[in-house]
């Protein structure tokens, strides 16, 4: 057998401040803080996959980077909590696709350096 990769363990995040970045992953959208090594790297819990905040360092582009997707339970009220903290909307809840056993809801919001965070939510019939 071949080797192969395995599941994703860490997405890194470009920004032009890790403490500005890290009040709003930290305040806004209440992810745990992990670890800080230094002043330009800081570690979060974002669930099974860790997120590194880091300032360019030579790679990545401010603003320009991955979309982060969360999973999240009653994406109405939790993206009504994070646009009042204080994040700049993007784009309000909306069914994205219908599924055969569920619903997929998307909304997004943008981090103080314009990176877009998405929510995202499988809504099942009860």
């Amino acid at each position: 057998m071949d080797p192969a990769v395995g599941s994703i363990m860490q997405v890194g995040v470009t920004v032009s401040d890790v403490e500005t970045a890290l009040a709003y992953y930290q305040g806004v959208l209440g992810l745990s803080l992990l670890f800080r090594p230094s002043p330009s790297l800081a570690f979060l819990s974002g669930g099974a996959v860790r997120i590194m905040l880091t300032s360019p360092q030579g790679a990545g582009t401010v603003g320009a980077n991955s979309i982060l997707y969360f999973r999240v339970e009653g994406i109405e009220a939790v993206y009504a909590g994070i646009v009042a903290r204080g994040s700049t909307s993007e784009q309000a809840p909306r069914l994205a696709a219908r599924m055969p056993d569920h619903e997929l809801w998307l909304a997004f919001v943008r981090d103080p350096d314009g990176n877009l965070v998405g929510l995202m939510e499988e809504k099942r019939a009860a």
